[in-house]
Formats: C-alpha cells, sequence, structure tokens
C-alpha cells in the first residue's frame, strides 16, 4: 500500500536564521545553500519576512528586498517562496496602519514571493481579516494561521483544543479567503496530546483538500512527537530544517523527521540522500558564524517561560552585544510572571518580544517600575483584544506610565489618525531627506523607522554579526624603558590628563607630591586638591544599550525631565532625561556602545 506522503516545507533561510544567528545572516553567504536545496529537489522554502525584514537594515546593512529578489533568482522560477507576516504588524513591532499593510502585500509580491504565512500573536481574528484580503488582492497566498503556545503551568483559560477550535471556526465565519492553514507553535511548547486534539478537529471543520501545517520548534525537545501526533491527526505538512540550523531553537531537521517516519504508514515527500548533499553546502556555508550553544540545546524550563526559538537566540546575541548575558537567566525566570498576567497573547513576534522585554525591565529596574511600550501597548488594548483579559492592576500600572487610556477601538483605525505612521509619514521623511520616493523606500521607512532612513542614506554598518574570529598569533611583549607615564582618567564624567614621573605627579598641568612608602601610596596634601566637579551633574547610563539619537548638543540649555538622548537596548528605546536644569556637555555620540553607569553627559 503507498504510504502518504508529507510535505516539508524548509525552513532553513528563515526560521533557521533567525533561531540560530539572530537573523544576522549576509546574502552571499548562504546563497550557494539555496542552490543546493534546489538542486535537491526541495521547491518550498521560507526566504523572508519576520525578523528577516528589519535584520538586514539593522545588521546586515543589505536591503531585504534586493535579498528576495536574489532568493528568487537562485530558487528558481517555479519554486513556491514563502514569507512571515504578523497580521497588522506585517513585519514591524510595532502595528501598521491599513495603507502599509496593503503595501507590504504588494511589495512581496513585487520581489518573488509566492505565499505569505500570516498570523495574529493575540489571535485576534479581526486582525487577519483585511491583512488577508490585501494578501489575496496582490495575488499571492494566503495561509491563516492559528497561533498556538502552552502556557505556563497552573493557568487556565485560553491554548488548549477548544480554545484553538474557536479560533478556526472565527476565521471561517470570517470569510477570510486563504489557501491553506497553518497552527504555528513559535516556542515549541504545547503538549502533543492537545496537537493531536486541535489538528483532529480542524480537519473535520475545513473544507475537504484544505492543506493543514504545523509548525514548531524542539527546544522543549518535544516537536519530533509533536510533528508524528499532528501527523496522525491529519496534517499534510511540517517545516524542517537543515543542519546545521536544526534542532534545539530550530525545527527539527529533515534527516531527523525522516527518520522518525521509518516503518510507519507516512513518508516525507524528499530525496533524503540529495538533502543529506545539500546539507553539506549548507554546512561549509555557514562554517563561520558563530553558534550560540543555547541555540543547539533543549531547554526543560521553556514550558515555564515560554520563549520563541528566534526570540530566544535574537535576545541573547543582543545580551552579548551588550555584555550583560550573565542576566540571561533571571529573566527567562521572569518573563512566567510577566506571561501570566499578560492576557495569555502568544508567545511569538511581537508579543513573544514584549514579554521578554518586560522581563528584562523587571530585572533590571525592579518588578513593573518601567513598563515596556509594546508590552503596555498590548494589555492596553493597541495590539487588539487578548484572549483573556490582562491583570487589571497591570493595566493600570500600564496607563500611568505610558499616558493612554485602554482602548477596545480596531487598532488600524488608530493607527490610520496617527500622523506619525503611514505612508504619507513615510514621504514626509524621506521627501526632508532628500531620498527617492519610491514604493520599496517608502515600506523601508514605514517599517524600519529612523534606522531605515539611515539605510538608505547609506550611512548603515554591518554590525552584531558573530563570526568565529580565527586565531591570532601570540602578541609579541616589548619591554618599556622606565620614565614618565602619562593617562587619561575619568572621574564622574570628566577627563583628567596624568603624568607621573618618580614622586612628582602633573593632574591637568598642576603639580602633586606624593610619598610611597612600603608599597603605600600616601597622598601629599597638595594631593588632596583635586579638581572639583561638585557643581556638575552627571547624566548615567541607566542599562547597557547603543546611543540611537543625541536629542541636546553641547552648550544647550534643558530643563529637568527633558529628554538629552535615547538609548537602544533589547529592540527598545529608552529616553534618558535630564535629573536637573542646567547647561548640558554631552560626553558620547550616536551609534556608541555604552553600559550601565557610564557618563553620557553633564549638566552644570
Amino acid at each position: 500500500m503507498a504510504k502518504k506522503q508529507i510535505h516539508v516545507m524548509c525552513t532553513a533561510f528563515r526560521d533557521g536564521f533567525q533561531s540560530v544567528y539572530g537573523a544576522r545572516v549576509l546574502t552571499k553567504d548562504f546563497m550557494p545553500a539555496v542552490a543546493a536545496a534546489r538542486a535537491a529537489g526541495i521547491t518550498h522554502m521560507e526566504c523572508g519576512g519576520g525578523a528577516r525584514f528589519q535584520s538586514l537594515f539593522f545588521y546586515c546593512n543589505e536591503n531585504a528586498f534586493d535579498m528576495m529578489d536574489t532568493f528568487r533568482e537562485t530558487a528558481g522560477p517555479d519554486a513556491d517562496l514563502q514569507t512571515l507576516a504578523r497580521g497588522i504588524s506585517v513585519v514591524a513591532l510595532d502595528s501598521q496602519p491599513r495603507d502599509m499593510i496593503r503595501l507590504h502585500a504588494q511589495m512581496f509580491k513585487k520581489h518573488g514571493v509566492t505565499t505569505i504565512r500570516n498570523f495574529d500573536a493575540l489571535n485576534d481574528v479581526g486582525n487577519l481579516i483585511f491583512s488577508g484580503q490585501c494578501i489575496k488582492e496582490a495575488g499571492l497566498k494566503h495561509e491563516v494561521v492559528v497561533s498556538c503556545m502552552e502556557l505556563p503551568p497552573g493557568c487556565t483559560g485560553a491554548h488548549d483544543p477548544e480554545f484553538y477550535e474557536m479560533t478556526l471556526r472565527k476565521i471561517l465565519d470570517a470569510d477570510i479567503p486563504f489557501d491553506s492553514v497553518c497552527f504555528k507553535d513559535a516556542s515549541g511548547t504545547l503538549v502533543p496530546s492537545k496537537v493531536y486534539e486541535t489538528i483532529r478537529r480542524a480537519r473535520k471543520m475545513l473544507p475537504e483538500g484544505t492543506r493543514i501545517a504545523f509548525h514548531s520548534h524542539d527546544t522543549a525537545g518535544t516537536c519530533v512527537i509533536a510533528y508524528k501526533a499532528a501527523i496522525d491527526a491529519g496534517a499534510d505538512q511540517v517545516d524542517l530544517s537543515l543542519a546545521p540550523c536544526s534542532g534545539g531553537t530550530c525545527q527539527p531537521d529533515v534527516v531527523t523527521m525522516w527518520h522518525a517516519l521509518r516503518g510507519t504508514e507516512y513518508e516525507l515527500d524528499v530525496d533524503i540522500e540529495k538533502v543529506r548533499e545539500a546539507e553539506d553546502v549548507f554546512k561549509e556555508c555557514m562554517k563561520d558564524y558563530f553558534v550560540p550553544p543555547e541555540a543547539l540545546a533543549v531547554e526543560p524550563m521553556i514550558p515555564w517561560a515560554p520563549m520563541p526559538g528566534g526570540a530566544l537566540t535574537a535576545n541573547t546575541q543582543m545580551m552579548r552585544d551588550n555584555n550583560i548575558m550573565h542576566k540571561y537567566q533571571e529573566c527567562i525566570a521572569a518573563m512566567g510572571e510577566v506571561v501570566r498576567v499578560g492576557g495569555f497573547g502568544t508567545s511569538v513576534t511581537p508579543v513573544s518580544q514584549f514579554y521578554f522585554q518586560q522581563a528584562f525591565n523587571n530585572v533590571m529596574f525592579g518588578k513593573w517600575k518601567k513598563i515596556a511600550e509594546g508590552y503596555g501597548k498590548m494589555v492596553l488594548g493597541y495590539f487588539g483584544k487578548t484572549p483573556v483579559p490582562p491583570d487589571p492592576e497591570i493595566v493600570k500600572i500600564a496607563s500611568e506610565q505610558l499616558k493612554l487610556p485602554p482602548t477596545t477601538e480596531n487598532p488600524m483605525d488608530v493607527d490610520d489618525r496617527d500622523p506619525k505612521k503611514g505612508i504619507a509619514a513615510a514621504t514626509k521623511k524621506l521627501q526632508e531627506a532628500g531620498l527617492p520616493v519610491t514604493d520599496e523606500n517608502i515600506f523601508i521607512v514605514g517599517a524600519c523607522g529612523d534606522k531605515g532612513i539611515t539605510f538608505l542614506n547609506g550611512e548603515a554598518k554591518v554590525n552584531g554579526i558573530r563570526k568565529v574570529e580565527p586565531k591570532k598569533p601570540a602578541a609579541k611583549v616589548e619591554t618599556k624603558p622606565s620614565g614618565p607615564a602619562s593617562y587619561q582618567v575619568k572621574i564622574e564624567g570628566k577627563l583628567y590628563s596624568v603624568t607621573i614621573d618618580g614622586t612628582k605627579a602633573l593632574i591637568d598641568g598642576k603639580e602633586y607630591d606624593f610619598d610611597i612608602k612600603e608599597g603605600t601610596l600616601t597622598p601629599a596634601p597638595a594631593a588632596a586638591a583635586a579638581p572639583s566637579t561638585t557643581a556638575a551633574t552627571v547624566l548615567t547610563a541607566p542599562m547597557p544599550g547603543v546611543v540611537l539619537r543625541v536629542n541636546k548638543s553641547s552648550g544647550s540649555t534643558v530643563k529637568q525631565g527633558e529628554a538629552v538622548l535615547t538609548l537602544e537596548a533589547m529592540k527598545m528605546e529608552v529616553e534618558v532625561s535630564a535629573p536637573a536644569d542646567g547647561v548640558v556637555t554631552i560626553n558620547v555620540k550616536k551609534g556608541d556602545q555604552v553600559a550601565t553607569g557610564d557618563a553620557l553627559a553633564t549638566i552644570g
């Protein structure tokens, strides 16, 4: 008897990159692997969208549309190239107005995409109606999504087969046009028994012949079992990856799943020997990239803090960049509470990022002392309706800190009125910057904000791509003759020139004596008169990050509470405000990496 063919979508070149490398991979480095996948007969590939849109502008200094064009050329004209969209957020972290949602579908169609998988992290079906219509109107296939995860132990009220059945029923009742349905578990936490029951119910509800896909990650170590449960219940497709971007925080490897189905009534629709050859090419392509150890591991604690594979490594990469990786376990532990009180939005971008940002803030600043903007807007209703009402106390805190009232209004109506969003706002920014006003540039600025302008101005740089450093020969140590030694010493943000010569010290041109007795440095009385800085107030960095904007110039006056600089950390913008009135002296520039406590400016 012929075995049932299970269709494979290869996620290696989108979700694989996001889940291992924080989406930071250069196009030229992996295109030979795309060609090898084509040669292996893989015809359905995830090629972009999600984090692989913004990351190209933010980290790779590449245009995502150019990458998509190159991908289409390499994969061939017949390949089904699929991208990931976040409903009303499309490929941004914030929600978008209707004109940008429509432009997203049109631009992705223009640049070689065939199918868009479209999800809403809150499972608010209202957020899928317009975006789904735009995808179909652009001539693309629409794969509508039910977003899944397991709630932390002890939580109930959503994310069970009844909830997913209800969500799918709402999709059908809303008459959303779609070509296939995906159940997407970005954190890899949904238990196999729930997977089976969910897919079984969906199979009965959907029109005959509708393709059902199941997507998960191996972060919790149960993905292969969950995939087998989905297949047994009637799923037609599972998402699989290729080594070295497989297992751990990624999807299981094609070879692993092929092996798991041996001796069953199912088989994957791939030539396994050709897939192995393609993996050899892919491994060679990626050999110079640093693989974070957490990307390869099963994390048993993920069910208590459902962090998606793609968000997990993206966040650890950012924490490494900011030298705060030692705080990671605290942030993961804090995430469980953030999920419990936040209304049970699915832990998938952008909500997974909101969860982690709020957990991060709770660790760095104290519980609920600083509400992350995305998390706060979510519990207040600005991304739609959460599966269950958020904790009222958290809603109150968010409203007070963000100075926003709770809302039940359609988020697209809110965004359509926002003068800072949409095609008109992006057009104005391009014109002010003297840049060409094209549909591509409009969408880049709408999705990437000021960083889009930076890229289009040619001011962006490749940054944050981690590659394995080649071993360098040991440095030759040279012995310098003794004599006067000069130093630059920073005290409370002010630099001093210090020269030491014997028992004399020259500090900013003024001479001091000091004595050395039995290894103890004893300043002479003259040395006690160090330059005074009591008149200045030092403005320090409240957290590690990169200087995103310098709002004031040295010599300008500031008022207490006025924003002096803006830092970016963990995809959040943090304004650093003046603690007092005065004249400001700026010590940093745009693009500088700073640590907690670094002196950013002085106010005198």
